[in-house]
């Protein structure tokens, strides 16, 4: 009987798999899907239980003040509290401390126009221009604004005849020179590009001496000449003998100096012959110009420029100290140094403390005609020695701009002697600059360089050799070849 038991177990078995096996039709197919939530899979039976929506509830109003209002929950908040007050307290003060102990920005010194950039003196307008009276001067400010000048010297340009007091007329300009339009919108477009105009009304420019015989009655016709250019726009103005005209006519003079003073941004500059730190010291004291262009770097020897600039830069600081080689009757830089030391002087005077001079056609190395001082300015294609002599020029103004310790830094001297030189240039936390130059035409120089300010290498940044550029270099043996300047940088350490 068990047997026959076990058989029909199996049966029954087989039966249902094999039902399993067979494939369902559509109406099985819908009913199985309608009977939920027990279905059969493989003869077993599953149970799908439905899922319970579940709530959560947070405590009620009654609930929360009683658990706010425990000694455990009180003390816990107090915690927090105090903790957050003093995490505040504290970054506070650590801000604080980050102020107090970081190093000051040094206020930056007051400062005129006339000391931001070099000044570039125009003699003869048709010099300048190849005969295109002043309307020229207009054509070619795109290349000032390039070079960085700030300020244009033009003239003299108003009518004058040498040494015929008669013919003056200080408010009229020459028919040589162009006329009063161009004038104006000479004026006008460098004002367009930040660049002032500076008018030279040396009464008697076409005759010996600048200054008329009688210098008394021409200063008097020079106040009334001031305030007519002034009214078209002119930015300062420009004398030539100036310690002539002080002397004879002292309270005049005075008097001219007042009404140049008494507008704003408007400058004096005085042009004397004289070439010693004490009679250049006198003359500043005496004129009261603002800028005083005089032959103290016409020197041969570096120790007696070095001594004349440490004089005047302890006398006055940078913002009453000028520097020039050349001018409309000294001629032309490259006549008076000789070309192989031309960038040598750009140099020199674009990083020296004060405002650069140059007369036009010093950025290109020209140089005087025989018989005048007023050869004329070559422009377009340029050879390969003015070529280079212009970039160089260009790359030291644009540096100077750019450059704060370059611009009205601090001036350290470092080392000079009768053949070489050596300071620095420095401001705040600015970066430094390091000014090497040599005038020995045949030996190179070895400058043993050391002191509390510089550290022990610099990076060289220009030279008048277009060498060297980004070589760094070991200062207490700096080694200058035979004419060169170098231009060397530092970073500000505290």
């Amino acid at each position: 009987m068990t047997n026959d038991t076990e058989v029909d177990m199996k049966d029954v078995e087989l039966t249902e798999m094999e039902q399993e096996k067979q494939p369902m039709t559509e109406g099985e197919a819908a009913n199985n899907h309608s009977i939920s939530p027990v279905s059969k899979e493989n003869g077993f039976v599953k149970v799908k239980i439905p899922e319970e929506e579940t709530k959560f509830t947070g405590l009620s109003k009654e609930e929360l003040m009683k658990v706010a209002g425990t000694a455990g929950w009180v003390k816990v908040r107090w915690v927090l509290l105090i903790l957050f007050w003093l995490g505040w307290v504290g970054m506070l003060a650590g801000a604080i401390a980050i102020i107090i102990q970081a190093p000051r920005c040094k206020p930056l010194p007051e400062m005129n126009w006339w000391n931001y950039g070099p000044l570039y003196q125009i003699g003869d307008v048709n010099s300048f221009t190849a005969s295109s009276k002043l309307k020229g001067v207009t054509e070619k400010l795109q290349v000032m604004d390039e070079l960085k000048v700030k300020g244009l010297i033009i003239g003299p340009i108003h009518v004058s005849s040498a040494d015929e007091p008669e013919k003056l007329d200080l408010t009229a300009i020459a028919e040589e020179a162009g006329n009063l339009t161009q004038f104006k919108e000479v004026i006008t477009a460098a004002h367009r590009r930040g660049i002032s105009v500076v008018l030279d009304l040396t009464p008697n420019y076409k005759g010996k001496e600048p200054w008329f015989a009688n210098t008394v009655r021409t200063v008097l016709k020079l106040e009334s000449a001031l305030e007519h250019w002034l009214k078209e726009g002119v930015d300062g103005f420009l004398f030539y003998g100036v310690d002539k005209v002080f002397t004879a006519a002292p309270s005049l003079w005075n008097d001219v100096r007042i009404l140049i003073h008494n507008r704003t941004e408007r400058v004096l500059i005085g042009v004397t012959n004289q070439s010693s730190p004490d009679e250049i010291d006198a003359m500043l004291n005496k004129t009261g110009v603002d800028l005083l262009l005089t032959g103290a770097l016409r020197s041969t020897s570096a120790m007696d420029i070095a001594n004349t600039v440490d004089y005047l830069y302890s006398a006055y600081g940078q913002t009453r100290l000028a520097w020039n080689i050349g001018g409309r009757i000294a001629g032309h830089l490259a006549s008076l140094v000789g070309r192989a030391k031309v960038k040598l002087n750009q140099l020199l005077l674009l990083t020296l403390p004060g405002t650069p001079v140059f007369n036009y056609g010093d950025e290109i190395g020209l140089q005087d005609d025989e018989g005048t001082k007023n050869p004329v300015m070559v422009w377009g294609e340029k050879n390969t020695e003015a070529e280079n002599t212009f970039k160089f020029f260009k790359s030291v103004s644009e540096k100077r701009s750019k450059e704060r310790s370059l611009q009205h830094g601090e001036y350290l001297p470092l080392f000079n002697s009768t053949s070489a030189m050596a300071y620095v240039r420095s401001w705040d936390q600015n970066e430094r600059y390091l000014i090497a130059l040599n005038w020995n035409t045949t030996e190179t120089v070895t400058l043993e360089l050391k002191h509390a300010e510089i550290p022990e290498r610099a990076t060289v940044v220009l030279s008048t050799t277009d060498d060297q550029n980004g070589d760094v270099l070991k200062l207490a043996q700096l080694v200058v070849k035979p004419e060169q300047g170098l231009m060397l940088k530092f970073p500000y350490t505290p």
